[in-house]
C-alpha cells in the first residue's frame, strides 16, 4: 500500500460511500463520473484493496471500505472546522458558525434569532445543520448546537436557556367546524396529527394521558414542520410548542391549562471553542433569544 493518500481522494472515497453510486457522489461533489470512478480506482490500487462492488442496487462498500468509514468522516470534519476557523482573523467576530438544531425549531424558531444576530454581527456567517440527531459536538462536526435532551459528555459547555410547554392547537377554521372539547375526555371525537414511529413521542403521548387518540389520528409523520403543516391546513388536533403556536393568529389552543410536557432546552458547545468570538457571539444571542421565548408562552 502506498502511504501517500491524498484527502481529494478520501473525499471522493467518502461521497461515494455515503451516496451509493459513482454518479451521486459526482453530482455531489461537482465533478465527471469517469473522473470519479478513476479516482476511486487509483485509491484502490494505493490501498491493495476492494472497495466497491457492483450491485443490482448499486454499489456495495465492502469491509474494508466500512472500516475506513469513520476515520475519513473524521478527517471531513476536520477539513471543515479548519475552513471554519480560518474564516476570520484571530479575535474578530466574524467568520463561519455551524450550528445544529432540531427541524422544527430551525424552520420556526431560528430564522428569526438569526436575523437578529445578522443585524447585531454582520460578520458573521452561518451555516444551519437541521437534525433531530445529535451532532458530534466533541469531534467539532458543528460549533454549536440547540439540543433538547441534556448533554452528559464533560468537554462540552451547555447552558440551559428554556423549558418549553408543549400545548394542544388546531386551526381556527377546524375550530369552527368541529369546536372546541371542554376536557381530555372529549378530544376522543376529535381528528389528530401526530407521530408515525417515533418511540419517544408515542410514548410521551400514552404518558400524557391522550393514548386513546392514536386510533384517531387522520395524519402520522415523525416530521415536527410537516405535523404543524398540516394543523395549519385544518386537518386535525396536534401537539406544537405553546411559544411558535401562540403566536400564530390562525391557530387556536386547546384546553389552555393542559401541557403535554415541556422540552427542557440547551445552547451546547465545545469547551475548546467557548471563548472563539464569534461562537460566543452566538452562544449568547441563542441563548438570550431562548430566554425571551421561554417568558412569552
Amino acid at each position: 500500500m502506498s502511504n501517500v493518500i491524498s484527502w481529494d481522494d478520501q473525499r471522493i472515497f467518502l461521497a461515494v460511500l455515503e451516496e451509493g453510486s459513482l454518479s451521486a457522489a459526482a453530482r455531489r461533489l461537482g465533478l465527471s463520473h469517469p473522473t470519479v470512478r478513476a479516482r476511486i480506482e487509483t485509491l484502490e490500487k494505493r490501498l491493495g484493496a476492494v472497495l466497491f462492488t457492483r450491485s443490482v442496487n448499486g454499489l456495495t462498500p465492502t469491509e474494508t471500505a466500512q472500516t475506513l468509514r469513520d476515520p475519513a468522516r473524521a478527517m471531513a470534519m476536520a477539513s471543515e472546522l479548519f475552513v471554519r476557523v480560518a474564516s476570520a482573523p484571530a479575535g474578530q467576530v466574524a467568520g463561519t458558525v455551524r450550528i445544529s438544531v432540531p427541524d422544527f425549531m430551525g424552520i420556526e424558531v431560528i430564522p428569526a434569532i438569526l436575523a437578529r444576530l445578522h443585524r447585531e454581527y454582520p460578520a458573521i456567517r452561518i451555516e444551519l445543520s437541521l437534525s433531530n440527531i445529535q451532532a458530534d459536538l466533541l469531534a467539532q462536526e458543528v460549533d454549536l448546537a440547540v439540543r433538547t435532551v441534556a448533554p452528559t459528555q464533560g468537554a462540552l459547555v451547555a447552558r440551559k436557556v428554556a423549558s418549553i410547554p408543549l400545548g394542544l392547537f388546531a386551526s381556527r377554521d377546524y375550530v369552527a367546524r368541529r369546536g372546541l372539547p371542554a376536557d381530555i375526555a372529549e378530544l376522543a371525537a376529535h381528528d389528530f396529527i401526530g407521530p408515525d414511529r417515533s418511540r419517544s413521542d408515542l410514548a410521551l403521548i400514552d404518558s400524557s394521558g391522550m393514548g386513546a387518540i392514536r386510533e384517531r389520528m387522520v395524519l402520522r409523520t415523525d416530521s415536527h414542520p410537516a405535523q404543524l403543516a398540516a394543523l395549519r391546513a385544518g386537518l386535525g388536533v396536534g401537539a406544537v410548542q405553546v411559544p411558535t403556536a401562540a403566536a400564530d393568529p390562525n391557530l387556536v389552543r386547546l384546553l389552555p391549562d393542559f401541557e403535554i410536557t415541556r422540552l427542557d432546552t440547551w445552547i451546547v458547545t465545545h469547551e475548546n471553542l467557548s471563548r472563539v468570538p464569534r461562537v460566543r457571539a452566538v452562544f449568547d444571542s441563542l441563548a438570550d433569544a431562548f430566554r425571551m421565548i421561554s417568558k412569552t408562552r
